[in-house]
């Protein structure tokens, strides 16, 4: 089946465009969960809406509130969310490009992966895309997801482009709280020395599937000994004897470490062929330039 697309519109650069698809990257469908029983029948639990006032309520008997006071509310309906309407609802306006490490990793929020909408859009989509990669940026655009304008990134990968929402700056926390109270003064040199020997003897590649969750897996295998009707045992972790100090701390784990194991080099990819863009794609392109801004001339003296 399909993957469905949480939102398809218009990627925009000044006056060149292409529909564009967008899908998440990740999902959370291969996460253990449990649903609520009766603890004597073993029957599923349904959550059912509730009025404090008539009890039981019909799920088509509910509407939207907005709280603008203590228990009092505005009514929101369909058509009011629908007047709501914003250039970003249907198109990805690119409004600047970034260096990807100028994006403080605290305001990145969820992946996602943008495809054209179509080989009508094709064309277009890999010139953007190549013109991204060529030039070791991110963009910088909008777009309107469930009823709220994200500011995301986009950024070329592999033969589709990489799309990241942003958090808003007002969902970030300042770090003050947190860290005001901790000694900034520099640490001893040769434990310092130590603990960078022991991160020089851990460099590795990384690899995500070195990292799966152990948890999850132990509790699958809990299930699965369950279903067999077996009470299993589940190893507890290694207790790890107390050392007397920090230096011994990394004295030892340096005599412990392993050098991690070297990567093989692998081969760069083959540059993508440059496909031959269209009189009417060049036009828009040309158009586009002549259309921005021109640098004031510097008057001479």
């Amino acid at each position: 089946m399909a993957p469905r697309a949480s939102w398809k519109g218009q990627l925009r650069l000044s006056l060149v465009s292409c529909g564009v698809k967008l899908f998440p990257a990740t999902s959370a469908s291969e996460r253990i969960s449990f649903n609520q029983l009766h603890k004597d029948t073993h029957n599923r639990i349904n959550m059912k809406a509730v009025d404090p006032e008539l009890g039981l309520v019909e799920r088509s008997d509910l509407v939207r509130g907005y709280e603008y006071e203590p228990k009092q509310y505005v009514i929101i309906d369909d058509a009011d969310i629908e007047a709501v309407r914003i250039e970003s609802n249907h198109t990805m306006n690119i409004e600047a490009f970034v260096d990807a490490s100028e994006v403080d990793v605290l305001y990145q929020d969820a992946p996602y992966y943008l495809a054209p909408d179509g080989a009508m859009a094709e064309e277009t989509f890999v010139v953007l895309r190549e013109a991204l990669r060529k030039s070791g940026k991110v963009a910088i655009a909008r777009l309107v997801l469930t009823n709220r304008e994200r500011v995301v990134t986009i950024g070329a990968r592999e033969n589709g482009m990489f799309v990241t929402t942003l958090r808003n700056p007002n969902e970030v926390r300042g770090t003050a709280e947190y860290f005001d109270n901790i000694p900034v003064g520099k640490p001893e040199q040769e434990m310092l020395d130590l603990a960078q020997k022991l991160i020089e003897q851990k460099v590795t590649t990384f690899n995500p599937k070195n990292y799966e969750d152990r948890y999850e897996q132990a509790l699958m295998a809990m299930i699965r000994e369950k279903l067999k009707g077996h009470n299993p045992i589940i190893a507890a972790a290694p207790e790890r004897g107390n050392v007397i100090n920090l230096m011994d701390a990394l004295k030892a784990s340096l005599g412990e470490a392993k050098p991690a194991a070297k990567s093989k080099a692998k081969a760069a990819p083959a540059p993508a062929k440059e496909s031959a863009t269209k009189v009417s794609l060049k036009a828009a392109l040309e158009a586009s330039k002549a259309s921005a801004p021109k640098a004031a001339s510097k008057k001479k003296a």
